[in-house]
């Protein structure tokens, strides 16, 4: 009985073993399963948070600044300019040509604002898109959605231009107004010219890449300001936050104008060449802003460096008033009029931003060897501001009179008098 007894017990401890061996090999396989199933689930989003480290540039410092303490900010350019002089208040990598994306839109958006304020277009003028023009249906580039061989009118074209950064409205416009994209690059080119864009070369109105498509961040604030101070009908238009043209509503890619109320323009860009960028125009109080963020890592990161850089900006400089509109500044000499002299004057009420806290400083330009006539309001000189030894600004300096030319008699004695020197 106990042999018996003892032989059943010990079949039943080696069933009882193996059955707890298959338990626990089950569950360690389980286990392991799971943990390569949380790691590989896991992995995706390590990867991404990787690759988003990967492509962020290096914090970028200052080479031009006009205040303390600067950002430095990771992009591979960046500039802040006061819009009513047109000073650059801080900077990074200011003139280097960089793909500019669809920021080149402001561009196109421009030369239309400028043929509407010149008649040469009509709001309601009705612009044809061709097959060129004409985006299929696909979500790899901005569009408006033009219908193939439509027509819509120019106002709609510039909406569908600013706020949709549509490729399509670009082209279509380009080809109405010059042709084909190559013939409006030309006007284009010619435009910058004019305004000063040293570093810029169009090749479409749309900014999809091109290797010789080029521009830079100063060159690119230079035709924001244009846009603001040529453009004031239109300007509006920069601030919207949507549209809707032919029953699709898009957003306005700008996160800014969502979160800061200042904000009122301009355009963002992005390609995988020239990265994310984008312009910005905002006005505080008596202060208008504008800030350029070329080639950063992300729609997230351009937003963000563009508050920091308006915030400095707001909170480093202020508005001051070198001098008075109705002021004499200087006397300025003549030769050959009935008077010797002329006094010069601003032309206009001149505000310029300086840092906060600082003294402006002013120096006087007259232009040597003026001679009579001279017309009241002709520019005969300037007025240079500095702040703690850096030009902040400078304003026209005009004749607060008329001086006429004296008579042959008169002009023969002055003559004389120059020649010994009297």
């Amino acid at each position: 009985m106990n042999t018996m007894h003892t032989h059943t017990f010990s079949k039943l401890s080696i069933a009882l073993a193996i059955a707890v061996g298959v338990l626990f090999s089950g569950s360690n396989a389980f286990a392991a399963k799971h943990s390569k199933a949380k790691a590989a689930a896991s992995k995706p989003a390590a990867a991404k948070k990787s690759t988003a480290a990967t492509n962020a540039l290096p914090p970028l410092e200052a080479q031009v600044a006009l205040a303390p303490n600067p950002p430095a900010l990771p992009a591979k350019a960046w500039l802040l300019m006061d819009f009513d002089s047109g000073e650059v208040l801080a900077s990074a990598n200011a003139d280097e040509a960089l793909p500019p994306a669809s920021l080149t839109k402001m561009m196109t958006s421009y030369i239309i604002e400028q043929a509407l304020r010149s008649g040469k277009l009509k709001p309601t003028d009705l612009v044809t898109v061709s097959e060129n023009a004409w985006c299929r249906g696909t979500s790899t580039e901005s569009c408006m959605y033009l219908p193939l061989n439509s027509q819509a009118t120019v106002i709609d074209i510039l909406r569908g231009i600013i706020v949709q950064s549509g490729n399509d409205a670009s082209k279509a416009i380009a080809e109405h107004m010059a042709s084909s994209e190559a013939g409006f690059a030309k006007l284009m080119n010619l435009e910058a010219q004019r305004l000063g864009m040293t570093h810029t070369t169009f090749v479409n109105p749309t900014g999809l890449p091109d290797p010789a498509h080029k521009s830079s961040a100063r060159d690119l604030a230079i035709l924001a300001r244009a846009i603001i101070k040529d453009g004031a009908e239109y300007y509006p238009i920069y601030a919207e936050r949507e549209f809707k043209y032919n029953g699709i509503k898009q957003g306005n890619r700008n996160a800014l104008l969502y979160t800061d109320p200042t904000v009122d323009g301009l355009k963002t860009g992005h390609t995988a060449e020239a990265g994310f960028c984008l312009v910005t125009s905002s006005k505080r109080n008596d202060m208008r802003l504008i800030s350029v963020i070329l080639n950063t890592h992300s729609a997230q990161a351009r937003a963000d460096q563009t508050r920091t850089l308006l915030g400095w900006g707001y909170g480093s400089f202020e508005k001051a008033t070198p001098m008075a509109a109705d002021a004499v500044v200087a006397t300025a000499k003549v030769s050959f009029g009935k008077v010797d002299t002329v006094a010069a004057g601003l032309g206009s009420p001149w505000m310029l931003t300086a840092p906060r806290g600082t003294t402006v400083q002013t120096s006087v330009e007259l232009k040597p060897g003026l001679e009579a006539p001279v017309a009241k309001g002709t520019v005969i000189g300037k007025v240079v501001a500095t702040s703690n030894g850096k030009p902040v600004g400078e304003a026209p300096l005009v004749a607060q009179a008329e001086v006429e030319r004296s008579g042959w008699l008169l002009r023969a004695w002055q003559h004389i008098a120059k020649l010994f020197g009297k």
